[in-house]
Parts: structure tokens; C-alpha cells; sequence
């Protein structure tokens, strides 16, 4: 059996083939068996191989695999009452209503909240996303966040250190108190986990109702002067500091 070099680009076949549009994977796994799938020129047989997808020569009964779509990374400030999936069973509108334009297939990187607002990443880049999305990476996330009463300092304290919550103690935070009243409060916080409706609970827990959440960073992105509802392609430079972040070269 040919020795196959370490990649973390390296990808089964059978999936390779389904992105392409070729066949299914059972499909792909039945011509890998007989024979009718080569790489680099050799016959491969075996289920489980893997290859690097626009960079092995990849065929399949003597036609060569279209290449793969260019990769693509999206910056978009979502508004109040769109989803953050591919697709919704209650009909709701989703974030890639509001991605006009783009022909190429991208895909959030995490979540908003239906009722949260700010700066959601798409891409196309699969591993770039999973490793975003992992908490083992501790991504920061920043958020802007108005909440119904007065915070006290105490209650920033108990964020620092961790809160908890039905499913667990929360990872510490930092927060920062901007503005407050007896009516509101308003705070910069900045997350490292990403659980569902997270800084919401931990309100709830520290006896405050969250007016308004909005995700003004991400991983060293900042929000800046998009308009909610509007998008914009991230930088050479803004791609390269994310996968760094998460140790990709």
C-alpha cells in the first residue's frame, strides 16, 4: 500500500466526489471499488482513501473532477428576525436571503439568535468554520448588549468569574460597564464559548432582561461600517489573521 503524506487538506474520496456533484458517496464508494476512480494517475481501491481536492489529480472512468468553487468569506450584520441556517421548518427568512449576488454556496459560521443582531461570518472554507465554531480555539466573541435595570458591580464581577447555568458554569468573561441607569444598563462583553443563548441566560440568572444583543467582533473582525442587513467580502489580510487564530497555514 502507496505511504500518503499528512495533510489536514486531505479528504475521503467518497466525499470529494459527492461536493462535486459526481455521485453520492455510496455511489462514489461503488466506482472506488471498481476500479473506475484514480489519483495521480494510480487506481485506487480503497475505501477510506483520501486526497486533496484541487490539488491531486482526481478521475473518475478517464474524466478529470471539476475544481473546486473558490473559496469565499463573508462578513454580514445580520438584523433582528433572520436565522442563522440553511433552512428554517417555520418559514422564517434566513441569514443567505440577504447574501445577494454571490453565486458561489457559503454557510454561517455559527449562530446568531433570531432576536440578536451583528457580525456573522459565511464561508465556504469548511475547516476554517469548524475550528471558528470550536471552543477548544476560544475565540473571542464581542457583543454590545443592553439590559433592562441597573448592573451592579458585583454582578460584572460574578460574569468575570463565571456564572451558572442549568447546563453548567460559564466560561469567565470580560465586561465592561458603558452606561447605566436605574432603567438600563448598557455593556461590552466578550465571550470565549458560544453556547446557545448564552449571554441572554446569564442575564436572566443575574435577575436582568436583555433589551438588545448585538455581536460587534469576531476572532479580531470588527464591525465597523457595515449596515445592518448589508455584507461584505473579508479581506486577504482579515482570512489570513483568522486562520492563524486557529493554527491554519
Amino acid at each position: 500500500m502507496r505511504e500518503k503524506p499528512r495533510d489536514s487538506r486531505r479528504e475521503r474520496l467518497n466525499k470529494i466526489i459527492a461536493r462535486a456533484g459526481v455521485a453520492s458517496r455510496r455511489r462514489a464508494d461503488e466506482l472506488i471499488q471498481q476500479g473506475l476512480v484514480t489519483v495521480n494517475g494510480h487506481v485506487e481501491r480503497e475505501l477510506g482513501a483520501k486526497a486533496i481536492w484541487g490539488v491531486d489529480s482526481i478521475e473518475i472512468q478517464g474524466r478529470p473532477l471539476p475544481s473546486p468553487p473558490k473559496k469565499l468569506y463573508v462578513m454580514l450584520n445580520k438584523p433582528f428576525g433572520y436565522m442563522s441556517t440553511l433552512h428554517d421548518p417555520e418559514g422564517r427568512p434566513i441569514v443567505l436571503d440577504l447574501i445577494k449576488g454571490v453565486k458561489t454556496r457559503v454557510y454561517p459560521v455559527g449562530r446568531l439568535d433570531f432576536d440578536s443582531h451583528g457580525l456573522l461570518i459565511l464561508t465556504n472554507d469548511g475547516d476554517l468554520a469548524f475550528r471558528l465554531a470550536h471552543l477548544r480555539f476560544h475565540i473571542p466573541r464581542i457583543y454590545k448588549v443592553i439590559v433592562e435595570g441597573m448592573v451592579t458591580d458585583t454582578s460584572v464581577k460574578n460574569m468575570e468569574q463565571g456564572v451558572i447555568l442549568e447546563d453548567g458554569p460559564t466560561h469567565p468573561a470580560r465586561a465592561t460597564v458603558l452606561h447605566r441607569t436605574a432603567q438600563r444598563t448598557v455593556l461590552r462583553i466578550t465571550m470565549f464559548e458560544g453556547r446557545s443563548r448564552e449571554i441572554r441566560r446569564i442575564f436572566e440568572a443575574l435577575g436582568h432582561r436583555t433589551l438588545k444583543l448585538t455581536r460587534i467582533g469576531y476572532g479580531g473582525l470588527v464591525l465597523g461600517g457595515v449596515k445592518e442587513g448589508q455584507y461584505r467580502p473579508l479581506t486577504d489580510e482579515e482570512v489570513q489573521s483568522l486562520r492563524r487564530s486557529v493554527r491554519l497555514h
